[in-house]
């Protein structure tokens, strides 16, 4: 994709307001250059069964719901006090290039220390079944 079309893209998705509330590093990273390893080539392992979205689904409240709100709306309790804001995760989750497995499973193990954004590291405090189950949950947004 050219730099010209990223930029296009990117001006409309912010005019449609889909991006407003989290950081575009990310996901400029994510469309230019790719996940990086290792988590490139990884696709969720689980099945998504109803337990295991209604696990995923106590694992985001317990875990991101604070910040990113019970429904992923990016409005939690602190979501006030953050800058950049948490990403709205509902409208996030209709974006195809951000909402692939690979693109999931890094956001949350390495949260956004690199992007400047206050969203912590699950990597050491999830396992990674419980970072897949709550990409099953969030599916459901």
């Amino acid at each position: 994709m050219s730099a010209l079309a990223l930029l296009l893209i990117t001006g409309a998705t912010l005019a449609a307001g889909m991006m407003m509330n989290h950081s575009m590093a990310r996901h400029h990273q994510g469309m230019m250059v790719g996940v990086p390893e290792p988590y490139r080539d990884m696709r969720n392992p689980l099945s998504a069964s109803d337990k295991v979205v209604a696990e995923g689904g106590q694992l985001f409240q317990a875990n991101c719901a604070v910040c990113h709100g019970k429904r992923g709306y990016g409005n939690g309790p602190a979501a006030e006090e953050l800058s950049p804001r948490p990403a709205n995760l509902n409208d996030f989750m209709k974006m195809r290039m951000m909402a692939r497995d690979n693109y999931l499973i890094w956001t949350i193990s390495e949260g956004g220390r690199r992007f400047n954004t206050a969203m912590p590291a699950f990597k050491e405090s999830l396992s990674e079944e419980e970072r897949w189950k709550i990409i099953h949950f969030l599916r459901t947004l």
